[in-house]
């Protein structure tokens, strides 16, 4: 669980450095908060919840661990794309923004739950 956890976080990291070149390569700024998101819940988020299942094996192979990894790698791509669009203005997409987010967040809440039973 912890290299999965750790592998998809360097997607995430160089998806979200992809993304900073390009805007500044453009001078157009104005993906930043999808930017931002990439780097903090993609590849922070995910690379910290790696090492904490690293440090913490009693967590990793809980249902929680699996049901945070599916709900945030769906989630986060989800919402980053229904916000790039909505920024770009090709598309007003709240409930794809908030499918994505809320999944995310249920992502978050199966991690903090699991760390807080188990370590």
């Amino acid at each position: 669980m912890s290299a999965r956890f750790i592998k998809i976080s360097l997607a995430y990291l160089v998806l979200g450095a992809s993304l900073g070149i390009y805007m500044g390569l453009s001078q157009d700024f104005t993906l930043m908060p999808v930017h931002a998101h990439i780097l903090l819940a993609g590849w922070l988020t995910l690379a910290m919840a790696g090492v904490i299942y690293r440090l913490h094996p009693e967590a990793a192979g809980t249902r929680l661990a699996q049901a945070h990894f599916w709900l945030h790698n769906l989630g986060l791509p989800v919402f980053m794309a229904g916000l790039a669009l909505m920024l770009s203005g090709r598309a007003n997409l709240p409930p794809v923004i908030g499918t994505g987010a809320i999944a995310l967040l249920v992502g978050f809440v199966c991690l903090a739950l699991n760390l807080w039973r188990r370590i």
